[in-house]
């Protein structure tokens, strides 16, 4: 068992579905379009598995025969998405939740200054109760999402799990020695972490495959 799986707060989701979609996204011949629609596939997947444990409130309703008793989610939800692959998560999440508030955070890690570097953070006020959905596809090296994660807990956020597709033991390990009550959600643990900072087997850069750029 691998280091990463020994933590019991890491969740690698397993069905006949996710593992043919996540063979699309990791395809080079996939194009853009049917990448960005796959993305966003998976994420709805991955939305209902993270949130098995949501709390519920008891109201009474009536059906079209006769009066009943309904069970609605009672937490608060917001969605942030680490820009800029979150982005091809968030609208997957926001299909099974369309009443979630919606945060942006933009932050990377500088190879130069060896530091993560935020220039954009904006998350919807008055919702520090709320259950935060931090979306990114890939969790790698572990500093931006930790960074990103340390942010909203000045914020004052509280109960936060991590939505990727991928994770590397490295990352899993340093996010969960930052922030031990983070969950994490995933469809793989990759084999390994490149020089390059890239997962491998991985599926590319998920940024430039969503958008169309190239590294520079």
């Amino acid at each position: 068992m691998s280091s990463a799986l020994s933590h019991k707060n890491v969740h690698v989701l397993s069905h006949p579905l996710l593992s043919h979609g996540l063979s699309v996204l990791r395809s080079k011949a996939t194009p853009q379009s049917e990448f960005r629609r796959v993305l966003a596939e998976l994420s709805r997947f991955i939305a209902y598995e993270s949130s098995r444990d949501l709390a519920l409130k008891a109201e009474p309703i009536e059906t079209p025969f006769e009066k009943t008793e309904g069970f609605f989610i009672s937490e608060g939800l917001t969605m942030v998405s680490i820009l800029r692959s979150g982005m091809g998560m968030l609208d997957g999440f926001l299909q099974i939740f369309p009443e979630a508030n919606v945060g942006h955070i933009g932050i990377y890690r500088d190879k130069f200054l060896h530091n993560t570097v935020e220039y954009y953070f904006r998350v919807p006020d008055d919702s520090h109760n709320n259950k935060v959905f931090l979306l990114d596809p890939l969790l790698a090296t572990g500093s931006t999402v930790a960074a990103a994660v340390r942010r909203l807990k000045q914020y004052g956020f509280r109960h936060i799990r991590l939505n990727c597709i991928l994770a590397s033991e490295q990352g899993i390990d340093l996010l969960h020695h930052e922030h031990p009550d983070v969950d994490i959600y995933c469809l793989s643990i990759e084999r390994a972490l490149g020089d390059l900072g890239y997962l491998l087997p991985g599926l590319g850069d998920a940024g430039d495959r969503l958008y169309g750029t190239r590294r520079i």
